[in-house]
Order: C-alpha cells, then sequence, then structure tokens
C-alpha cells in the first residue's frame, strides 16, 4: 500500500495494486457557489491527472471533494463511487459507471479492494456524508478516510485498521462552530482503531486560499501535537506528513497470520 498526496483533501490511494482517486481537486480553482469572493482556493500551478485510475471515490458532494472542473476534466468511464449527493455530481457530468453508496454499504473493486462507506461529516440539519473503509483483499491491510474528523462509535467495531487519513487541525468559523474537527478526532480515531500509520489531510500544501471567509477561520493544531499527544497515552502510532505529489510508501506489518504451509 502506498499513498500520495495530491493536496488538500485530494489522495491517490494504491491499495491492492488498485489505484484510487480521492476526493480530488487537480484544476482550476475552488469555490463555492460561485462565490469566489466569499472563498477562492487556488494551485500555483496546474497538476497533472494521474494516469491509468482504477476508481474515483468521492466522500461528499461539495465543490471541495467532487470538484466539478476536475471531474470534467477526468475520463468518464472511470467507475466512481460515491456517497448519494457525490453520485449526483457526476451523474450530471456524464459518468458511466456510477455506484452510490449509503452508510454500511460495501463495494468490491476488482476482487481486490472492499469499500465500506460509513457515517462522515454532517452537511446542513439531515444530510451526512461519507467516510470509507478500504480493505486490501489479499492481505487484509485497511485503511480509513474520513475529511472533516467526524465518525460515530460504531467505528469501533471495524478496528484495528492500519492507516488512517484524517485532519489534525481543528478549523472552525464563529456562531457556526467547527466545520473540520481535528485534534480530538485524530485522537479518538488512534485510541479507537490503533492504526499504525496517521496522515494528516485537510491541511494546504501548496494551495493558496483567499476570500472573505478566510478572515473568520481560526485553526489550531498540528501534527506536531498530535504526535506528543499520541506518546503520551502509550500508543505507537505514527504521524507521518506527506509532501504533496510524492509517492509515501507505508511501512506496514500485516496483523493476519501467514498462511499454513502447504
Amino acid at each position: 500500500m502506498d499513498v500520495t498526496w495530491l493536496d488538500s483533501n485530494s489522495w491517490l490511494l494504491t491499495v491492492g495494486g488498485q489505484r484510487i482517486l480521492v476526493d480530488p481537486w487537480l484544476v482550476g480553482d475552488l469555490v463555492f457557489g460561485q462565490q469566489p469572493w466569499l472563498f477562492r482556493g487556488t494551485h500555483p500551478q496546474a497538476r497533472s491527472i494521474p494516469p491509468n485510475i482504477d476508481l474515483i471515490l468521492l466522500s461528499q458532494g461539495l465543490e471541495d471533494h467532487a470538484h466539478p472542473p476536475t471531474l470534467e476534466a477526468l475520463d468518464r468511464s472511470i467507475p466512481v463511487v460515491g456517497s448519494p449527493s457525490a453520485a449526483k455530481v457526476v451523474e450530471r457530468l456524464g459518468y458511466s459507471q456510477i455506484t452510490a453508496l449509503s452508510h454500511g454499504q460495501t463495494f468490491t473493486l476488482n476482487q481486490r479492494v472492499t469499500i465500506k462507506a460509513l457515517p462522515g461529516s454532517p452537511v446542513g440539519p439531515t444530510l451526512v456524508e461519507n467516510g470509507y473503509l478500504l480493505r486490501d483483499v489479499e492481505t487484509g491491510l485497511s485503511l480509513f478516510y474520513e475529511p472533516h474528523g467526524f465518525h460515530r462509535e460504531a467505528l469501533k467495531q471495524e478496528g484495528p485498521v492500519d492507516v488512517v487519513i484524517t485532519p489534525v487541525l481543528d478549523l472552525a468559523l464563529p456562531v457556526v462552530g467547527p466545520i473540520i474537527r481535528g485534534q480530538a478526532g485524530a485522537l479518538e480515531l488512534v485510541d479507537w482503531l490503533r492504526p499504525q500509520v496517521l496522515l494528516p489531510t485537510a491541511d494546504a500544501g501548496e494551495v493558496a486560499y483567499s476570500g472573505l471567509l478566510i478572515n473568520w477561520l481560526k485553526s489550531i493544531g498540528s501534527p506536531e501535537v498530535l504526535q506528543a499527544a499520541i506518546a503520551a497515552k502509550g500508543l505507537s502510532t505514527r504521524v507521518l506528513t506527506p509532501t504533496v505529489g510524492q509517492v509515501l510508501p507505508l511501512d506496514l506489518i500485516s496483523r493476519q497470520p501467514a498462511p499454513e504451509p502447504v
């Protein structure tokens, strides 16, 4: 298993030999509701589209997870798995192979990887988007991804999990409250799932943000603070900080027993 952070919430995961593009924002600006004066994200330079993608995995239907300009630039014959709201976005864009996963449902990719949808971030009063548990069918190695740090206690039943991708920074708005639950959420996941590795997401690597909303956002925490908190609990999870665009091999130990000799 290896991962490549493509900045913000965008990842390229290699699991079970399958290349899975997660929440891609690679081309164009990131704008919510066509209001760049309120919030705008820009890449310093255009990012190339990774080749040989086996699956696009979308956790939410919002623009920072189902980014329309990027999805328009990708090959629309690539299979897509997403939350029901994300599935509607790619359906409008003309994708031909779409699987909408509700909480508790599972999709199997080419008999190599299982992907289970779990409750993730609340969006508005009624909608709860997706987190995902991916598992390599052959090795049993597993990865949990949720980009806003929201999860439910039932997730404990899925552990242990080898890799967790989650925010480590708290991000909040006045009156609205937390929109990204970093430090407490990440430490909770370490306690529940006992991962070998934790990878931060939702941070800005090379991208730049502007707009009125930026002045209201308050950010707290860091990977170093989280690693210290993990050590204080006597746990061994390693917090790794990836570099944008660079493949990060994960030195994981299989938890499955070795097969019996023939």
